[in-house]
């Protein structure tokens, strides 16, 4: 069975996050966006645990993964998927102790290295990873060389790739073969264009959270799919305050400091995992990634409209969702002439992205790339 799925959210208890991001509304999102299986997100967190207790029954659409995200010591964000909400309670226990916010923050910070994160989340029967594991504050290679560095001997169960990058980024890292890769959207909220932004494809038995983490950790996911790279925040090496973009020699001449405004450089994702990466160690096993924008924002930019949630963007938004079903079919599956049925400038824009027919102007430093069409 053949099934969509986003494993890194948030709740409204996560700094920056939506009011509105609940779990009806999360869930009645997937089934518009196309989503069948949703990480919980801030599972740690106690009153997010219990908001999530009426939602989940064996026959909803829907399955729920509880998952979480921490900051460990060193800023590094880790990545937990679990087998229930009882798990979860275990291992905020666990965690409680080195963490001040755990109780507060959806994302909580615990003062604790990413190996002893590690050996309590394996310990409770858990799952880890490093989330968007190569962005420079936050990601695991923006603070170490290595797995084995933040990890220590305990294993790592799977990669999030995060926003500014996609499968070619990581393929070619010898320590990373075998370790399956995740595109997660990040979301703080349940809205159309943040939900499911970035999602993976996998193959499970059944909708059971059971079979999903056996597929998550046991390499059967299908396609990864979300942004261009170019199209993060820091995918290239640039100024964090004017945002001016400089090569890895030019940064160094420089000092990591800018030229124009004296503000630091930061190296974007593209540079530092060709720094880890050896040429021509491209596995073939890896699934392929499809490089897709939501529809919202697709529509935006055909309209040229403020935002993908004008009401002239939602009117054809949902032309397409009640017409054709969900959002990642539009997206990923649906042929040209069922498109065009409801509109030939989406449809012509929507085939132009699943064949990477578009113009890409690279994001770093912290602000957001984009497309031409």
């Amino acid at each position: 069975m053949i099934c969509n799925a986003d494993l890194h959210i948030h709740s409204l208890f996560s700094m920056a996050s939506s009011k509105n991001t609940t779990p009806e509304n999360l869930l009645n999102s997937c089934v518009i966006k196309g989503l069948e299986v949703l990480g919980s997100g801030d599972a740690l967190h106690p009153v997010w645990r219990k908001m999530w207790t009426e939602y989940i029954r064996e026959d909803q659409d829907v399955t729920v993964i509880p998952t979480a995200e921490v900051q460990a010591e060193g800023r590094v964000h880790h990545l937990i998927l679990m087998k229930n909400f009882e798990q979860a309670e275990i291992i905020a226990d666990q965690l409680r102790p080195f963490s001040k916010n755990i109780d507060k923050d959806g994302r909580p910070h615990v003062n604790l290295s990413g190996e002893g994160i590690a050996e309590i989340v394996h310990n409770a029967g858990a799952y880890i990873g490093p989330a968007h594991a190569f962005t420079p504050w936050t990601g695991l290679y923006g603070r170490f060389d290595s797995l084995h560095d933040c990890y220590g001997d305990e294993r790592v169960d799977f990669l999030e790739l995060g926003l500014s990058a996609d499968t070619s980024y990581g393929e070619n890292i010898p320590e990373l073969s075998g370790i399956s890769f995740l595109s997660n959207s990040d979301a703080h909220s349940p809205q159309l264009h943040k939900l499911g932004r970035e999602f993976n494809r996998i193959d499970i038995k059944d909708l059971s959270v059971k079979s999903v983490l056996e597929a998550v950790v046991g390499g059967k996911i299908l396609l990864n799919a979300g942004f261009f790279p170019e199209e993060g925040k820091y995918n290239r090496t640039a100024c964090t305050r004017c945002y001016t973009q400089y090569s890895l020699s030019e940064a160094e001449n420089f000092s990591w400091k800018c030229p124009h405004d004296g503000g630091s450089i930061k190296m974007g994702v593209r540079d530092r995992t060709l720094g880890h990466s050896k040429e021509g160690l491209r596995s073939e096993e890896r699934p392929p990634y499809c490089h897709i924008v939501p529809l919202g924002e697709i529509i935006q930019k055909i309209l040229g409209t403020s935002s993908p949630c004008t009401k002239k963007c939602m009117d054809l938004y949902w032309s397409f969702i009640n017409t054709l079903g969900n959002e990642i079919s539009i997206l990923i599956d649906l042929p040209y002439e069922e498109l065009s049925y409801v509109d030939v400038r989406i449809a012509e824009a929507i085939i132009k992205f699943r064949k990477g027919k578009i113009t890409l102007h690279p994001g770093g430093g912290g602000s957001y790339g984009s497309f031409d069409l």
